[in-house]
């Protein structure tokens, strides 16, 4: 394969997703999410018409999320920037969201929920995206002060990582270490 260092031509479209937390109060962390598509010149629709240069899609998702069990309390959507006004009909296609746990199974359930002609793939895309940054904001919230840390809490972040990835593998260091910890603190407890 030919090298493709370095770019050549000019840039085309960028897209960014954004996603940062915040403390709300001593149980919930605000996770808060930005979607931005730019396009660098004119486009031409396959449906006719054309968008000028700019951006095309710039969307923001806030989510509530209850520190104790990762569960999503309450979802905001705002689209400040959509192509079509007929986008502007998915502003409420998130709602079916509140209520699930940041969990293992949780990109299924959104897209089940949101996903295809019930909601818009951008708004599915940046809460997906959103998922992940919430555990590394719950973890960011959770450590801030040393404490001993709560089997139950350890225990759902242990359940969230296994087998996400080859360092959280069921049978790799890490994962042991940390359910050989867990089961100490369980026993510890008694």
């Amino acid at each position: 394969m030919q090298s493709m260092n370095p770019l050549k031509g000019k840039k085309l479209h960028t897209r960014k997703i954004e996603v940062s937390t915040h403390e709300y109060d001593g149980q919930r962390i605000i996770v808060e999410g930005f979607l931005k598509d730019v396009r660098f010149q004119a486009s031409h629709a396959i449906s006719g018409g054309t968008f000028a240069a700019g951006i095309i899609h710039h969307m923001k998702i806030r989510l509530l999320v209850n520190c104790s069990n990762l569960l999503i309390e309450d979802v905001e959507v705002d689209l400040p920037s959509v192509p079509r006004d007929e986008c502007r009909e998915t502003i409420n296609c998130l709602a079916p969201v509140k209520g699930l746990t940041i969990t293992k199974g949780f990109t299924s359930k959104v897209k089940k929920l949101a996903g295809g002609k019930k909601g818009c793939t951008h708004l599915v895309e940046l809460l997906l995206a959103m998922a992940p940054a919430a555990i590394q904001g719950f973890a960011a919230y959770q450590s801030q002060q040393p404490s001993p840390p709560d089997p139950s809490h350890t225990r759902m972040i242990y359940h969230f990582l296994l087998n996400t990835c080859h360092a959280w593998r069921e049978d790799g260091p890490l994962a042991e270490n940390l359910k050989k910890m867990i089961d100490k603190k369980t026993q510890d407890r008694r």
